[in-house]
């Protein structure tokens, strides 16, 4: 498996959606506490591609 580093771009928005979901999830921003999981399973998902994917 060869992992390649992601673009500054792919990585601040995975650590953005991740950060959104922690926050969500301890209820520091209540209107995301329902989303919370899936921000940061976005966030992770966004992070894992941008490592496999080639140019992202």
């Amino acid at each position: 498996m060869k992992l390649s580093p992601p673009k500054a771009i792919t990585f601040w928005i995975g650590v953005v959606l991740g950060l959104l979901g922690l926050l969500g999830g301890i209820g520091v921003i209540g209107a995301l506490t329902g989303f919370a999981f899936w921000l940061a399973f976005a966030g992770f998902a966004v992070l894992a591609l941008g490592l496999l994917v080639n140019g992202i």
